[in-house]
């Protein structure tokens, strides 16, 4: 009989499994979806009472970085990360942020919820991924970005999906740079003129780390960073400019304070005393921006720039918004001293949908509902570890989607 060729079975096999993936009773009658254990309890295991620190950040693929090849900016705090952990070539996300976060909150697709543009679907609050955490025995904090909602019109989204605290800036309502307009734990500051938004994110994360450690309380903070995402620009009235300027910062500009601002939060964990027992997560929400506003003319206009990174030698346009690689494969980077082996790189496949199976799975805990899901917790503990993802998944906005392994497409 004769033998198909070894790469003729694999894309077989990916096609079959894809079809499966478009066809959402097929996907659930195929058991595609995973069910974690059912009950969330803390657990006696290695993973239990760890910290967890999620930095996401805002339109950042791979290629704006220096580990991942990127030279045209320089970014040695993320870089210093990647040394001292593991750097991972094939994590994918959706390629823009709201179905990001979405998936990332829930450990589900967003073709499964009727969710709109800056929405979260009421029913999920209560199994997203901070309360999910926080049933684990975590103190949970957020800072920077949520997009889940008008903050203004449901202060107290936040807490209903489990957050303790939130210092976060008002999405569509105003500034998230300078002077911003931040909404912290359910109030609305008064305190922030002539203030930068990221410093704010940083020191409130700070202090809450700093509280937990006097308390012997494990904690859940996620810095969802509002770098490097441009300004609002559906406001009445427009955002300052950067002081002394006559624009805002530029990509580049926001890149490299991006970088400062994710090394802050790593001296604040080690300036603690927290470092080996802390696991610190860089990822982001999708690829990079394909431009960027500059400024804002009365008569004429935005002004923009166009966005484009240098990747090992070669020019790599923006691609947030699309489905290729440079809208979707995004930066996951891991530190846990003691736990992973430092410069050590790993070619398994991860999703989005992965984020709380994994995180709650390093909280020592399980959840008990049918999750896309798969937990990569494992991989950090040994990298060679077999990974549970065969093919990872993901959905653009209007209607496109694709399946992959590391090798093949659809």
């Amino acid at each position: 009989m004769h033998r198909q060729p070894e790469w003729f079975v694999e894309r077989s096999r990916l096609f079959l499994r894809c079809l499966l993936m478009f066809d959402r009773v097929s996907f659930l009658t195929h058991q595609l979806l995973i069910a974690t254990a059912v009950s969330v309890f803390p657990l006696s295991s290695c993973f239990a009472q760890t910290n967890i620190v999620l930095i996401m950040a805002d339109d950042v693929g791979c290629d704006p970085i220096g580990a991942y090849g990127g030279e045209r900016w320089k970014t040695p705090q993320i870089d210093r990360l990647a040394s001292e952990g593991v750097l991972f070539r094939h994590c994918y996300s959706m390629p823009v942020c709201h179905p990001t976060r979405l998936c990332l909150m829930t450990g589900k697709y967003p073709f499964r919820f009727d969710a709109n543009w800056g929405s979260f679907p009421k029913a999920e609050e209560e199994h997203s991924l901070a309360a999910v955490l926080k049933r684990c025995g975590y103190r949970t904090a957020i800072a920077g970005k949520w997009q889940l909602c008008l903050l203004n019109d449901d202060r107290m989204q936040p807490k209903r999906m489990g957050f303790d605290e939130w210092c976060l800036f008002g999405w569509h309502e105003g500034a998230r740079y300078h002077d911003p307009w931040i909404y912290q734990t359910g109030k609305l500051r008064s305190n922030t003129a002539g203030r930068y938004g990221p410093e704010e994110y940083v020191d409130f994360l700070g202090k809450f780390m700093e509280k937990c450690k006097k308390e012997e309380q494990p904690f859940f903070a996620y810095y969802s960073m509002a770098l490097a995402h441009d300004v609002t620009n559906d406001l009445a009235t427009q955002v300052p400019y950067v002081p002394g300027k006559n624009r805002w910062m530029n990509y580049g500009e926001m890149i490299e304070s991006m970088d400062e601002m994710v090394g802050r939060v790593v001296r604040s964990i080690d300036d603690l005393g927290l470092r080996e027992n802390t696991v610190i997560l860089f990822t982001g929400d999708n690829g990079t921006a394909v431009r960027s506003k500059l400024r804002h003319r009365p008569k004429s206009g935005y002004e923009f720039e166009k966005v484009y990174s240098i990747r090992n030698g070669k020019r790599v346009p923006g691609g947030k918004g699309s489905l290729l690689d440079i809208g979707t494969n995004v930066p996951l980077i891991a530190r846990w001293p003691g736990t992973i082996e430092p410069a050590s790189h790993n070619n398994a496949l991860v999703d989005f949908s992965d984020w709380l199976p994994t995180l709650v799975e390093i909280a020592g805990g399980h959840v008990e509902r049918e999750l896309d899901g798969r937990s990569f917790a494992g991989l950090l503990l040994d990298s060679t570890s077999e990974p549970l993802r065969q093919f990872a998944f993901s959905q653009g906005r209007k209607g496109g989607a694709w399946a992959r392994t590391q090798k093949y497409k659809l």
